[in-house]
């Protein structure tokens, strides 16, 4: 595994051709026009990999794409969950493949890969059939994947130094972690960075899978009382005790992720529980002009680190949330437009091509036969720091939240303010959430 996950993470230069596979699968078919929606987009480590990616395959292709991609967040999912219903989803969506992808699987309008191989026999033929997601809806595969993610802790050191806090390591739990968050209040930081009130979604499912472990953390409760319900209850008021605690920013209900991510890369909080995507933003903090990689800061990136999120009980710190949760769908739309479709396939076969691929995942996981292996030195610091991080990990899991629907959802994540102010309590919101999606 290790041997395997080394080499997707060695990321090369991407190859300036790519063979077409299947009928049409050159894309030279005019100057067509494709609408794609991705997440890669603001700080995501791939945002401009995805921009040069694009570039290069409108160059060989002459065809053009529209490009509607934005960060991800529940507004972007209700934007694509909307486009949907009203008719208007693009050609090629890249976008999950959990219970956020079921309205619209279940309506028909996205194209499954075996179908999609009747008429173009190698799609996807590079990745491996068993690391595809397959569909809650129905089991079979829509998505294909590019590149994985993990969630993990991301930590200043020079703030733990000036707090007297010793570097986190493989064996560290949630009461070292309160015990390190207090030394870092009293040395007048904040411990932790996070938008409670925008975006709770790490620390949601970290907490509840504290109570869990990698064996039974997909299991959706059938009620607030039972094993599971009552994990979830435990984990949002672990939330609510940090809160307490003030471990969190003082504005953390009404400030947004960008504003509490720049106080982490600001030197003014110390831990930020986020996503591999983070790595780029971070690096980006280190640079005069955040376009230009020549202008990287390298002592300033040297403070920043990444480590396992603590863990409790059955959950070991090196248990991490991960996966291949993104893929590439071709819409109902574009296959039944014939220039569309070998646009479509042209597309998601450049994108989701070996060499492609190896830029995208880096320090990931991908789906291929085949990982390109190539030269590591063209990592900067703290992509080294997460590979060695990643070498460590003892499990990956799912995240719970992309089997648990959007709607189902609000009252923890929306209502996170009023849970963790009293105003609700825990067992009230997750019992909410429940009954929203035993009554879908």
């Amino acid at each position: 595994m290790r041997k395997r996950m080394i080499a997707t993470m060695l990321a090369g230069i991407m190859l300036l051709s790519v063979t077409g596979c299947g009928k049409g699968g050159d894309g030279k078919d005019g100057s067509v026009e494709l609408n794609v929606t991705t997440t890669f987009a603001g700080e995501d480590t791939n945002a401009q990999n995805y921009k040069d990616a694009v570039k290069e395959w409108e160059k060989q292709t002459g065809n053009k794409v529209v490009d509607t991609s934005a960060s991800s967040s529940e507004t972007f999912k209700m934007r694509v969950a909307t486009d949907f219903e009203t008719g208007s989803e693009p050609d090629v969506l890249f976008y999950f493949n959990g219970a956020d992808a079921n309205s619209f699987i279940e309506a028909g309008k996205v194209v499954s890969i075996d179908e999609i191989r009747k008429e173009y026999p190698n799609y996807a033929k590079n990745m491996e059939d068993g690391k595809i997601p397959g569909s809650l809806v129905d089991g079979k595969k829509y998505a294909v994947p590019v590149n994985g993610f993990w969630e993990a802790m991301f930590f200043n050191t020079e703030i733990l130094e000036a707090a007297g806090v010793a570097i986190p390591g493989e064996n560290y739990t949630m009461e070292m972690f309160k015990k390190d968050c207090e030394k870092i209040k009293a040395a007048g930081f904040t411990p932790i960075a996070a938008a409670l009130g925008n975006t709770p979604h790490y620390w949601w499912e970290f907490a509840i899978f504290n109570h869990q472990s990698p064996s039974n953390h997909l299991e959706i409760p059938k009620n607030a009382d039972d094993a599971y319900g009552q994990a979830w209850v435990a984990g949002l008021n672990d939330i609510k005790e940090l809160y307490e605690l003030g471990y969190f920013p003082d504005n953390t209900l009404s400030a947004t992720d960008d504003e509490t991510f720049a106080m982490f890369t600001e030197g003014k909080a110390a831990f930020l529980i986020d996503g591999s995507w983070k790595v780029e933003g971070i690096v980006k903090s280190c640079q005069s002009d955040p376009d230009k990689p020549s202008t990287l800061d390298t002592k300033k990136l040297a403070k920043f680190d990444v480590t396992y999120v603590p863990g409790n009980g059955d959950r070991k710190a090196t248990d991490l949330v991960g996966g291949l949760s993104s893929g590439y769908y071709i819409t109902r739309k574009a296959w039944d437009d014939p220039e569309k479709r070998d646009a479509a396939i042209s597309f998601i076969e450049y994108m989701t091509s070996d060499s492609v691929v190896a830029v995208f995942a880096q320090h990931a996981a991908s789906a291929l036969n085949n990982t390109p292996e190539v030269d590591p030195a063209s990592f900067n610091d703290l992509q080294i720091k997460a590979m060695k991080m990643i070498a460590g990990v003892t499990s990956f899991t799912a995240a719970v939240q992309d089997l648990f629907p959007g709607e189902c959802r609000v009252s923890t994540f929306d209502g996170m303010p009023e849970i963790v102010t009293g105003k609700v309590s825990a067992k009230d919101a997750v019992a909410e959430g429940l009954a929203v999606y035993y009554k879908k």
